[in-house]
Parts: C-alpha cells; sequence; structure tokens
C-alpha cells in the first residue's frame, strides 16, 4: 500500500510541475477554500456531463488526484477521458484536458468569530494530443483559472464561495469571469447536502453568459470510501448553455501509514 501512495504522489507531482499554479469542488461547480490535510491524498474517480440544444459533452471518466504537499497548500491533478456527442454526427471520444492546480489557504479561519477562511487557487487546463476534427475535445490552448475562494462554518452549517477570471486564448474565444456560491448542511453523520448557485459571463464572442443551479451530497461509506454527486440545470440561457448537468464520483482518502 505504500509504495502505491508514493507513486501515486510521484505521478502528481509530475503533472504539476510545468504549472506555477479548473478546478471544482466535487460535487460543486463553486469551491471552496480549504486544502486537503498536510500529506494526505483525496482521490476521485469521477463522471460529468452537460446537456444543452441537442448537445451532450463531459467526462465518462476520470481521475482527480488532491495532495496535501505542506500545512495550508493543495496540490491537484485531473486526468478526463472526455466524449463530445452531437446530433447529426459520430460521438468523439478522447483524452480532454489535462487540469492541473495550487490551492493555498492564506487566511485562517476564527472558530469563534466571523473571520472565514479564504484560499488563492490558481489553476490550468492543458490541453493533449491535436484533434483538427471539428468540434474536437483534445485541441485547443491552455486556459487558466485565478480564483478567491472562502468559506465561513456555524456548526452544522458550511457557506462557501467567491470566483475568478478566466484566461481563455483563441480564436472567437473571450476571457471570462466566473462565481458561485454554495451551502451545505451536515444533517447525519454520514451525509451532508447542500445547494450552489453560479454564473458565468460568455465565454465566446457569439455565446451567451450562463447562470446555473444545483443540489448535491456527500455520504461517507466510511473512513476511506466517500461517494459525492450533484444534479442541477441552467437558469438563464437554458437551452443554449445547460438544460441538465450531473457529476458523480467515489473518493477514497487514503492513509499515507497504511492504517
Amino acid at each position: 500500500m505504500k509504495f502505491v501512495v508514493r507513486c501515486a504522489l510521484c505521478c502528481a507531482a509530475a503533472l504539476l510541475a510545468p504549472v506555477g499554479g479548473a478546478l471544482g469542488g466535487p460535487p460543486y461547480a463553486t469551491d471552496d477554500p480549504e486544502p486537503t490535510d498536510y500529506r494526505s491524498f483525496e482521490i476521485y474517480t469521477y463522471s460529468e456531463d452537460t446537456h444543452s440544444d441537442g448537445h451532450t459533452s463531459g467526462t465518462l471518466v476520470g481521475v482527480e488526484v488532491n495532495y496535501g504537499a505542506a500545512p495550508n497548500l493543495q496540490l491537484s491533478a485531473a486526468i478526463p477521458f472526455a466524449f463530445d456527442k452531437g446530433s447529426g454526427r459520430a460521438t468523439l471520444y478522447g483524452y480532454g484536458a489535462i487540469e492541473l492546480g495550487v490551492k493555498y489557504r492564506f487566511v485562517q479561519e476564527d472558530d469563534d468569530g466571523w473571520r472565514p477562511q479564504v484560499s488563492f487557487y490558481p489553476s490550468a487546463e492543458v490541453p493533449v494530443g491535436n484533434d483538427d476534427r471539428p468540434n474536437g475535445i483534445a485541441g485547443g490552448h491552455t486556459r487558466y483559472f485565478l480564483p478567491l475562494w472562502t468559506q465561513k462554518s456555524f456548526g452544522a452549517w458550511t457557506t462557501f464561495g467567491g470566483g475568478g477570471y478566466w484566461i481563455n486564448p483563441g480564436i472567437g474565444d473571450r476571457n471570462y469571469w466566473f462565481m458561485g456560491w454554495a451551502v451545505q448542511r451536515q444533517i447525519a453523520p454520514n451525509l451532508s447536502i447542500g445547494a450552489e448557485v453560479f454564473h458565468q459571463t460568455r465565454d465566446t464572442a457569439q455565446g451567451e453568459g450562463s447562470t446555473g443551479v444545483n443540489i448535491g451530497a456527500i455520504y461517507d461509506i466510511d473512513d476511506r470510501w466517500h461517494l459525492v454527486g450533484s444534479i442541477g440545470t441552467g437558469v438563464q440561457n437554458v437551452r443554449q448553455t445547460d438544460e441538465s448537468t450531473y457529476y458523480f464520483a467515489v473518493e477514497w482518502t487514503p492513509s499515507l501509514d497504511g492504517e
């Protein structure tokens, strides 16, 4: 077990090496500022998709690895095997953009007061391959996300959110803003549920801005295995941007000491 975990750490470190620093906080599009505990892993095997206007795209299966590299510092990497299905053409399959990020918490939450915790979480989506087909999923340009996230807990309730700026190069593409806010409640020792609302300005010259809502849940099978999921829909420009969406993952939090 120790050998497997150390190999996973080495792979994550190698993936993160090219980046000075777009990952959401499963199961939400909105992220939280809390980094993975020091010298601990969070490993997600996940699937997700979004359907709009006869077009469905997403991740058939992907792996996300978060590692607490230092106190208040998290390294993240995700590798998706993506698909893109449009009406009137065959479904495309291939590796999507590799997602890489570094989360640093620079303000600690005051448990007895009102001060929230705050993190800066720069990330990048790095395309792989050279897919020149129309609507291909493997080509494109590297994109960067520069957000701030904040969070405060009150007993069984936790609220978190924030947002940032996407640098989105490419012909016909636009830089854009993303922002979101979520509320989550621990309703049982092993179950929490939550809801979020998020907004994105248009990311292409001919595109539309979008606003969406999700409901999510996290169920702890035990200390090491967890089920994570959400479903949602758009509420602005729904047909063009988000008629329905889902996310589902199995999370593994292995012990480095083999316990």
